[in-house]
């Protein structure tokens, strides 16, 4: 799994020169790069030269199917089976539309009709390359952010340092727990795959 920023962005960003914490740093990185992914559903970076493939059990008559990469930018296949111990028949570009606004595939027919996938498991197959080349600056923020939150410590409800205490009151969308601060969490959400 690619990481959402580098060491050099995150020192680049708060300006800072010194190597002494960069081990810490780089752990704080891969960690917090995973936590975002798995918070939002999407890997944002992996996907976008890589494919991705995704098989779906179908149960009941759709013709629909929501991929779970977002924004979808090459549908590589789409694969049905009509039985499980059956190979995949590849369904032509003209009998499936993707929806980028929900990065769905409709299943339809040549004049664009509804058409139900065959039901099964893993009766659909679709290989296909989503996300963005770089991650996009503004969820770039928002974990450089994170990072700093991580690093300084700024998630433990109470802090003590020479005699003086500081709370960290929890987010206000969050009661009563010390979660992702707001201005994180609202830049999270836009790239949340709900």
């Amino acid at each position: 799994m690619a990481n959402l920023i580098t060491l050099d962005d995150y020192k680049t960003s708060v300006k800072m020169e010194s190597t002494k914490d960069d081990a810490r740093l780089n752990d704080l990185i891969v960690s917090i790069s995973a936590l975002v992914k798995t918070y939002c559903g999407n890997t944002i970076v992996d996907h976008y030269s890589a494919n991705k493939t995704e098989t779906f059990n179908i149960t009941w008559s759709t013709n629909l199917s929501q991929l779970t990469e977002s924004p979808v930018n090459t549908i590589v296949s789409v694969e049905e089976r009509k039985d499980f111990s059956a190979g995949y028949t590849t369904v032509p570009a003209t009998e499936y539309y993707l929806d980028s606004n929900t990065d769905s595939i409709y299943r339809v027919n040549t004049s664009g009709h509804a058409k139900s996938w065959p039901t099964g498991p893993a009766s659909v197959r679709i290989i296909y390359k989503a996300g963005y080349a770089t991650c996009p600056a503004d969820l770039q923020l928002a974990v450089i952010d994170l990072i700093t939150y991580y690093h300084k410590d700024e998630h433990k409800a109470r802090q003590t340092m020479q005699g003086s205490s500081t709370a960290n009151n929890s987010t206000s969308s969050q009661n009563d727990n010390v979660g992702f601060p707001d201005h994180i969490k609202r830049v999270l959400d836009m790239y949340k795959n709900y």
